[in-house]
């Protein structure tokens, strides 16, 4: 297994962890129990949010669950959590542009 792919697997890792503890520390606050997943996220999906310095309105994306493989993406994640912070309801909030977001959504992994 290369060195690139160990990194995208402990980052998953991490990220899965993290994302447990952020659910098991919500549902102990009942966070979500007024919250409603919108329609157009589907099982195996999540909301993602495009955010551009120069527009006003962000870019939404609904991705498939496998784009959490993808390193470029890893790496757009690692940079919201250093600028937005982890907690936060609604679609994760990426820094990027909605180009770029599409771009590595659109690219073909595993």
């Amino acid at each position: 297994m290369g060195a690139e792919r160990k990194n995208c697997l402990t980052a998953v890792k991490h990220l899965m962890k993290r994302l447990q503890n952020h659910l098991h520390q919500s549902r102990k606050l009942n966070v979500y129990e007024e919250f409603e997943v919108p329609e157009d996220v589907k099982e195996g999906h999540f909301a993602v949010v495009a955010k551009n310095e120069e527009e006003e309105k962000p870019t939404r994306f609904v991705v498939e669950l496998r784009v959490l493989k993808h390193p470029a993406f890893l790496r757009l994640l690692k940079m919201a959590e250093d600028e937005y912070g982890f907690h936060h309801r609604g679609a994760v909030q990426v820094p990027c542009q909605p180009d770029e977001l599409r771009r590595i959504i659109q690219e073909r992994i595993c």
